[in-house]
């Protein structure tokens, strides 16, 4: 037996991809405990997971409390704080059983970028984050989105729209660059096109395929 972490449904046919969404499934033969069906590795990684938040919470709280004791034109309790969090999204997209693998691998690199971003405006924002680390995290994300095309290649068109979001999120940098936030644009032009270039990529290799998973993501006939 399988299960379809998208559908939450369970699937019987001795089968890889699930019928509804065409996502592989998980193998779930040697699964214990039914009835409920939590298993126990699982109660253990929440009960670590709930104590992980219990000690980052009095330790943020230490940490305020002493940045504002000592404060020196400087809010360091902030990036503690941001990094006590991203700690957290990380451990709970890797461990989070409902969450897909598209969405493990992704998520802890976007919350990554924001908080670098983050931690150069607390220090005074000098741009650093917005010129290079931004840019080099949507190259960063589709290196990973070409990785899982290429290990989930039975439904590599399923990542056409995270491959348009990439798109979209590369030209934010352009959009700050007008508005004179960021000052120097030539590695986010070489994120645009690696974005495009890889979305164009797909769509003339894929050829109907592609064209079909776009039409049915837009409810287009």
């Amino acid at each position: 037996m399988s299960r379809c972490n998208q559908c939450k449904i369970e699937v019987r046919d001795d089968i890889e991809i699930c019928p509804l969404c065409k996502c592989v499934l998980k193998k779930t033969e040697n699964v214990g405990n039914t009835y409920p069906n939590v298993r126990i590795s699982t109660k253990k990684i929440n009960l670590i997971i709930r104590i992980y938040i219990f000690l980052a919470i009095l330790a943020e709280v230490l940490l305020v409390f002493i940045n504002y004791k000592t404060f020196k034109e400087t809010y360091w309790s902030v990036i503690t704080g941001g990094a006590f969090l991203y700690i957290l999204i990380v451990l709970k997209s890797v461990f989070e059983d409902s969450m897909e693998y598209r969405r493990k691998s992704i998520i802890p690199v976007i919350t990554g970028i924001l908080y670098v971003i983050l931690i150069d405006i607390m220090t005074g924002f000098h741009g650093w984050s917005l010129n290079y680390v931004l840019p080099g995290g949507i190259m960063l994300v589709n290196t990973a989105i070409i990785f899982i095309m290429l290990i989930n290649s039975r439904n590599w068109q399923s990542y056409l729209l995270f491959q348009m979001i990439t798109i979209l999120w590369s030209i934010v940098p352009f959009i700050l660059y007008k508005i004179g936030i960021i000052t120097y644009i030539m590695v986010s032009l070489v994120a645009l096109a690696y974005s495009v270039f890889l979305f164009l990529g797909t769509m003339i290799i894929g050829g109907r395929r592609a064209e079909t998973e776009l039409k049915r993501r837009f409810h287009v006939r």
